[in-house]
């Protein structure tokens, strides 16, 4: 598998386009990571607030769809799907040397999104066919314009990463195609899912060894990061069949094998990337963190097909989506954020607070699959909420506000 330089600017001293010259923007609609990294962890804290009281039965919301599913979708179709078009649209300026989406057209993108996500609330009102014609707009015409940039660009070899955003475009369309055949979700569930794992194991396994060797060349000489080589592309590949497997058959044994196998490739692969060595930077030592849940996901999984009475699927499924994709998204969030905002890369105090809450939300999410009790939901939405409002409290401002030196 070829180099693919992923990731989206470190510092002011990172050559990204800029908006075009006399362009009046506000700041928050001057770059893709602004609006969607904040109104995606706005809607993230938003919707577990709202779901609590519904799953304990104090609250009936206006959705025309089984509640569990609208707590899906809103979280990995909702709230994923906005963190992945703020790093696109951050990330592919950056690849092609073009000029971002900023101004009305971003304004105009953004709204589709929180279009849907008020048409997923209301559905009752409009009817579920009508919200989910909303709900699906959104993330075909972000495909389309990062194609079109990535095309025009002649940025070929970036064009996989679109493709896993289209892949979730599709699991979209099954989840809602799903509900309207049978009253529920199943495989667009299980695609999203596998789409988000993916995405995680193709860019972060760039971002992760990239960061940590940036941090620890200035550290005393020692181990660093293994190179991509040949066993992150088998890694990926083994990760991409074991996920299609399981998003096609997710209870045969096949499965099972393939899961397993997944789980050990990914946490020798984590081994490689020297994580330990940079235990002393938070931002970096939250990459290596949320990357983790990758391989603990697959593993649980596995046990969960091959012991089904001992292990929960729910177990699995919330070290991936609790864990991975909530914690990974979190990490790029605060770096990008600070990075793009001309900021030092240097977690302060509130910034660890929002990891240790994370962590806290993960690790007793993970533990209510297993052992459910109401105490440990509600420790978990209480950290969860903690983590993602906390996110909207300290780096709201800074997406807010334009630095002289921001891009």
């Amino acid at each position: 598998m070829s180099s693919m330089p992923i990731q989206i600017a470190e510092s002011r001293r990172v050559p990204v386009p800029r908006v075009a010259a006399g362009a009046d923007h506000w700041a928050l609609f001057s770059y893709g990571f602004r609006p969607f990294f904040l109104f995606g962890a706005l809607w993230a804290a938003l919707a577990v607030a709202l779901w609590i009281p519904v799953y304990f039965g104090v609250l009936t919301l206006p959705i025309a769809i089984e509640p569990i599913d609208w707590h899906i979708h809103e979280l990995l179709y909702g709230y994923l799907s906005a963190v992945v078009a703020g790093f696109l649209l951050t990330a592919i300026p950056n690849w092609t040397g073009r000029l971002p989406l900023a101004g009305r057209p971003l304004m105009l993108l953004v709204a589709l999104w929180a279009a849907g996500r008020i048409a997923m609330l209301t559905s009752a009102w409009s009817g579920a066919q009508v919200a989910a014609a909303i709900d699906f707009s959104f993330l075909p015409i972000f495909a389309m314009f990062c194609v079109r940039e990535i095309v025009v660009g002649k940025n070929w070899r970036n064009l996989r990463v679109v493709v896993l955003a289209l892949v979730l475009s599709a699991g979209n369309a099954v989840f809602h195609a799903e509900i309207a055949a049978y009253g529920t979700s199943d495989i667009g569930r299980r695609l999203g899912m596998a789409a988000a794992i993916a995405m995680i194991a193709l860019i972060g396994g760039r971002v992760i060894p990239s960061f940590t060797r940036n941090w620890l060349a200035r550290a005393p000489a020692g181990t660093m990061p293994a190179p991509f080589s040949r066993f992150d592309g088998l890694s990926i590949i083994a990760a991409v069949v074991s996920l299609g497997f399981w998003v096609a058959w997710p209870h045969g044994w096949i499965t099972a094998t393939l899961l397993m196998t997944s789980g050990v490739l990914h946490a020798w692969r984590l081994g490689r990337w020297a994580g330990y060595r940079a235990a002393r930077d938070p931002l970096v030592l939250v990459l290596h963190g949320a990357y983790a849940f990758v391989p603990l996901g697959f593993l649980a999984l596995a046990a969960a097909i091959a012991w089904p009475t001992t292990v929960p699927i729910g177990a699995g499924v919330h070290l991936w989506t609790a864990g991975a994709v909530a914690g990974m998204t979190l990490a790029v969030m605060t770096r990008a954020t600070l990075g793009h905002t001309g900021r030092a890369l240097v977690a302060t105090p509130a910034t660890n607070a929002i990891y240790v809450l994370a962590g806290i939300a993960i690790a007793s999410r993970a533990a209510a699959a297993i052992w459910p009790t109401t105490s440990l939901l509600l420790v978990a939405t209480v950290a969860w909420i903690g983590a993602f409002g906390g996110f909207v409290a300290v780096y709201g401002p800074m997406l807010v506000q334009r630095r002289k030196d921001n891009a």
